[in-house]
């Protein structure tokens, strides 16, 4: 399978099942798109017909040109087959890996759009005690098999609410680590209001990463994210982050927003971030009911489109100029990448990873944590719900119909599950206004890499 496309003068070709990524000219491109649907003699034809009035193109050349793209084919790189059509793949593995603890059903903040409502996820507010977080390090040490490296990630709600509690459990599965021969890695995610020097310090020592949410520009942010006395709470988070990303030496750290249908113009947002002094930085799109009046909509997509598309040349031009940033979504390793199994199964919920509520549930992650339907066991008779976790182990792209002729699943692996199931009731579905947004964003990363490369 090919995608063409072109892209801030690039014309790019991808082969999906190799993963080769082609910056070519005009004629290679048209070449590559007639290759497989017409025979030779067809194509040095058309190829004259449309480059008539460019002497440096003759037949000779377009036959060059078909006989190097004859090569890339034989050499797998280019209309590469498909290796697992028609193939079972197995399930995955059950040993858990990864904890999103909901330390805090209770937040600070009053944010409109939450997908928690408001932290509690639609019940109501509770803090975890330590107990029930000191029993779920220990389910996932015993239930983690051959997993060296363990990730447990403080959430909320607002987990700063419950910053004692976060310490100790940290320190807990750090006095773990020895006997029971893994390493932990902690993420925090805060809205910043309870940021002080305590929790910069401790974060500093203990956590992997920190996400700290901040939407963009002020009046943008303060919108939404406001509290329950109806203030924003921009300028009182922006000078602690600023202090925090620069105590992390601007490493091991994101700031995510949010952009809705109000700042379809996010690229603003983003730079206005960049310009604080933000070099990690992560924008999602909302995920909400249509009927929600800050949810996006078909009618945004053409801009949002384009300001993905002007974000990736800023990023190209900043880069240039040595103020460059890291943008979340345009992350891809094109030597390297997650392994073929993640490729194909995605993020490991509801097998690898699990969330865990105030009061010890196990749900398949987060986003299900509202849904009792989705209780996948407790933390004390560990996984109870097999035929849940059986139907997350089958989640994989040839799960679904809807990916088998789409050219980016291989970098997003089916899309997320809670996303799906959301929007089509099916964790196998597909939540199609974010594969539109995805594969604009890759489109985006690809032709980064593609003009990083021709400029070493």
């Amino acid at each position: 399978m090919i995608h063409e496309y072109k892209l801030n003068g690039y014309n790019i070709a991808l082969d999906v099942y190799s993963g080769s990524v082609h910056a070519v000219d005009p004629l290679a491109y048209d070449v590559i798109g007639l290759f497989e649907a017409e025979p030779p003699d067809e194509i040095v034809r058309q190829m004259l017909l449309k480059y008539r009035d460019d002497p440096s193109i003759d037949e000779q050349e377009i036959r060059d040109c078909i006989s190097d793209v004859a090569l890339l084919k034989t050499s797998g790189k280019l209309f590469a087959p498909d290796p697992y059509a028609g193939a079972e793949l197995p399930p995955r593995k059950r040993f858990v890996k990864a904890l999103c603890l909901h330390v805090a059903h209770a937040c600070n903040l009053n944010c409109e759009y939450c997908f928690a409502s408001q932290g509690r996820y639609q019940g109501e507010r509770a803090l975890m005690p330590y107990e029930v977080g000191v029993q779920a390090i220990d389910f996932l040490i015993a239930n983690s098999g051959p997993h060296k490296t363990l990730d447990v990630d403080f959430f909320g709600g607002e987990p700063l609410m419950n910053w004692d509690v976060v310490k100790r459990l940290a320190a807990y599965a750090r006095g773990r680590e020895a006997e029971s021969r893994k390493r932990f890695r902690f993420t925090l995610t805060t809205n910043g209001l309870l940021v002080d020097d305590d929790v910069i310090e401790f974060c500093n020592r203990e956590m992997y990463n920190v996400v700290m949410s901040l939407d963009g520009r002020k009046e943008v942010h303060d919108r939404l994210r406001r509290d329950y006395a109806d203030q924003g709470s921009y300028d009182r988070i922006v000078p602690k982050f600023q202090r925090f990303a620069k105590s992390r030496h601007e490493r091991g750290y994101y700031v995510r927003g949010t952009f809705t249908h109000e700042n379809t113009d996010f690229l603003q947002d983003i730079l206005h971030i960049a310009d604080l002094g933000f070099t990690q930085i992560s924008m999602e799109p909302m995920i909400g009911s249509p009927a929600d009046p800050h949810a996006l909509t078909e009618a945004d997509l053409p801009t949002l489109y384009a300001q993905y598309e002007q974000l990736a040349q800023e990023m190209l031009k900043r880069e240039k100029e040595g103020r460059g940033f890291t943008f979340y979504h345009y992350m891809i390793d094109l030597a390297h990448g997650p392994c073929l199994v993640k490729r194909l199964t995605g993020c490991g919920s509801g097998t690898e990873y699990f969330a865990v509520t105030p009061q010890g549930d196990l749900f398949p992650c987060h986003q299900f944590a509202s849904d009792p339907s989705m209780k996948a066991g407790d933390i004390w008779n560990g996984v109870t719900n097999h035929e849940l976790t059986e139907r997350f182990a089958r989640c994989n792209i040839y799960a679904r119909e809807e990916c088998q002729d789409c050219w980016a699943k291989l970098y997003c692996s089916g899309g997320c599950a809670a996303n799906a199931y959301h929007a089509t009731g099916d964790i196998t579905g597909v939540y199609d206004y974010g594969c539109k947004l995805f594969r604009k964003r890759i489109e985006c990363a690809l032709m980064i890499k593609a003009a990083q490369a021709q400029k070493s």
